[in-house]
């Protein structure tokens, strides 16, 4: 069966008021509500960007969502890495580029960008947080994609490999709905992070596993994953605003705990983190994340 033409579906396609960018003002979270105007410019990222976002034909769509905060110095090497590995394995990407009020030269780095993986980019004009972005550019992701396509999410400081990628989609292909790239999986390489950093990574691993324990997921806070695009959609739909109102890093747990209670299947590939390619200090400040996520899973525990 051919799949129905991508430009016809996603502009037919009506977003309920209540779980676009553009719903949000009136949903009482003050930060998201400041951030409207910022959300609301991935509305305009213009004609010739989101068509090449909907590519038409019947192959399937891997898009990847890159949120960047000061990453002028790397960005092109990851969409060169991106470029690279679906050459390889015959996948198609584009890249959704979601620049959270950089200081840096990031905005006009992806602007200028040519060749190789079709890019958007959406911009906010000021820095609003990892949540933020990931709302941004998962919500144009999951508003452009097919229903057998796939949506990523990876870090766009080069340090994670796009060459796992292709280790994901062969889980989902294999029936998995979400795949996380994993510290604890056999064949995992850390490089390069910083002792504490690792132990707290260790200790909420342990945390989550005995307190929310999912299915074949060892690790809850690493942001590199892999969804199909049809769960992020059902998942929109019954969370609506509330599915992504998370701020800071603390937002990819809590997408996680969100989608265990929708049935689905999880899995696990192993991760290679390259912190030694990272370029400048870490934007994560560890002990207000810690916070941040030990009072969110004491809110989940307690059923809000």
């Amino acid at each position: 069966m051919r799949r129905r033409d991508r430009h016809a579906e996603a502009g037919n396609r009506k977003i309920d008021p209540r779980i676009d960018p553009a719903g949000w003002r009136d949903s009482g979270h003050d930060r998201s509500r400041r951030g409207t105007q910022s959300l609301l410019s991935a509305r305009q990222i213009g004609k010739s960007a989101w068509e090449a976002l909907i590519p038409s034909g019947d192959e399937r769509v891997i898009h990847v969502v890159l949120p960047a905060y000061n990453e002028a110095s790397s960005i092109l090497a990851v969409l060169s890495s991106l470029h690279e590995a679906g050459s390889e394995s015959g996948a198609r990407f584009r890249a959704i580029v979601v620049n959270d009020g950089s200081s840096d030269a990031t905005g006009d780095v992806v602007r200028n960008h040519s060749g190789g993986v079709p890019v958007a980019l959406i911009e906010h004009p000021e820095n609003l947080g990892l949540g933020a972005a990931i709302r941004s550019g998962l919500l144009r992701a999951v508003d452009c994609a097919a229903g057998d396509d796939v949506i990523v999410t990876m870090d766009a400081d080069d340090t994670h490999t796009p060459a796992a990628i292709a280790q994901m989609l062969a889980l989902i292909d294999a029936g998995y709905d979400v795949v996380v790239a994993s510290r604890y999986q056999p064949g995992s390489r850390v490089v390069g992070v910083p002792p504490l950093r690792r132990f707290m990574s260790d200790a909420a691993s342990l945390l989550f596993r005995v307190v929310f324990p999912i299915k074949g997921v060892r690790d809850f806070t690493c942001g590199y994953r892999a969804y199909r695009s049809s769960v992020l959609r059902q998942a929109v739909e019954r969370y609506r605003q509330e599915f992504i109102n998370q701020d800071g890093f603390q937002c990819m747990v809590d997408i996680l705990l969100k989608l265990s209670r929708m049935k689905l299947r999880f899995a696990e590939v192993p991760l290679i983190l390259r912190y030694d390619k990272k370029e400048g200090k870490s934007k994560m400040k560890v002990f207000r994340t810690a916070l941040r996520t030990l009072a969110l899973l004491l809110k989940r525990r307690l059923g809000s």
